[in-house]
């Protein structure tokens, strides 16, 4: 990490930093829950956070998407991505949540490109991402494409293989790419090369996607090496002539209870106890969502990046609807609905019958045992 380990473990260095930050932030936490069902008010200072990764990032982010968009709306964000680990299981339940808080969805996914295995059993899983907005719905369909022809190539559940040339084919300019977090590959190349490294890994992302489509992303999450990283990138940016945003990174809604829930499940993910993975975790709790205001003090020497990064959210925001049209309803007897009729018909087949509507049951199959379920 590029510092060494305090003699306590970094969660004791954080609590006796915290002066009681936690016991205010236990109760702020009881508002968000509120929030949800109103619509959100016009921030003073608007911001939109395109980087967010929910509980369906499985043991890496902490909150769920509502508990997500809730806090999103006490802070009076305008819009929110949500990017979770190679799929869009979360979509359904962020953009209804969204849709009654009254906030604009933006979709997208962090790929995990050129993974030797599944992320679990490390505590700092080796690979790269790339952070992916769908632009439109259009983009929204080659995104999905894109990663089920992944999740089917790595033969292997959690280990999708993506062919990048296919990536580069696929976006049409129906993307929005960011150069993402430390293990995106030009922050990764900076910190471990230097900044040509880094500036070769941005000029093939412009090459493959095209300038415009290309964003370089600041994470400020206040650990040693965040404002010189910060300062490097957006250099780079403009050497290269491409647009800069920022983010925060989200892995949950909000510090405190938030934070300690996130590094207990960074070490399950890694199969350590919690002592174990002290040198693998950051210091504070703090990839969490902000509000306007505060960002605005955060990218003051980097004029133009909050405007420009709520500018491309609006670019990018489209409801779930044009997406996931309602299909028409399955005809049912009077009195079910579509769930109580499903209901009873597995009931049926379970105890022997045919669960066909015809009573035929020279075509009925016999359930396969546990054993054979994958």
């Amino acid at each position: 990490m590029g510092w060494s380990n305090p003699p306590i473990p970094w969660r004791e260095f954080e609590r006796r930093l915290s002066w009681g930050r936690r016991k205010r932030a236990a109760r702020e936490r009881v508002e968000p829950v509120r929030a949800a069902a109103r619509p959100v008010r016009p921030a003073a200072v608007p911001w939109a956070e395109l980087h967010c990764h929910s509980s369906f990032s499985f043991l890496d982010g902490a909150s769920d998407p509502a508990a997500l968009v809730a806090e999103a709306a006490r802070l009076g964000v305008e819009a929110m991505a949500l990017t979770d680990h190679d799929g869009m299981y979360g979509a359904v339940q962020f953009a209804q949540a969204a849709s009654e808080a009254g906030i604009a969805t933006v979709f997208g996914a962090e790929l995990s490109l050129g993974l030797p295995g599944p992320r679990t059993g490390e505590p700092d899983p080796a690979g790269r991402h790339l952070l992916v907005l769908a632009r439109d719905p259009e983009g929204y369909a080659r995104l999905c494409s894109s990663i089920t022809a992944a999740q089917l190539a790595g033969g292997e559940k959690g280990r999708p293989v993506y062919d990048v040339g296919a990536l580069a084919d696929a976006h049409g300019g129906h993307w929005a790419v960011l150069t993402g977090c430390r293990k995106g590959a030009v922050p990764a190349a900076l910190r471990e090369r230097g900044a040509d490294a880094a500036e070769r890994e941005l000029r093939g992302l412009v090459d493959m996607f095209g300038r415009g489509n290309v964003f370089v992303e600041l994470v400020d999450h206040d650990l040693p090496g965040d404002d010189p990283r910060n300062d490097a990138l957006a250099e780079l940016a403009a050497r290269v002539g491409v647009d800069v945003v920022a983010s925060n990174n989200v892995h949950f809604a909000a510090p405190g209870p938030d934070a300690r829930l996130a590094q207990a499940l960074a070490a399950v993910r890694a199969r350590r106890s919690l002592d174990d993975m002290a040198g693998w975790l950051p210091a504070a709790g703090t990839a969490h969502l902000r509000g306007g205001a505060e960002m605005a003090v955060r990218l003051a020497r980097f004029p133009g990046v909050r405007e420009r990064t709520v500018e491309l959210a609006r670019e990018c925001a489209f409801d779930f609807a044009v997406v996931a049209p309602r299909l028409p309803d399955w005809p049912v007897p009077d009195g079910h609905t579509e769930a109580s009729w499903l209901r009873h018909l597995v009931a049926e087949g379970r105890g022997g019958g045919t669960g066909r509507p015809d009573g035929n049951a020279s075509r009925a199959r016999t359930p396969r045992s546990p054993k054979s379920w994958t």
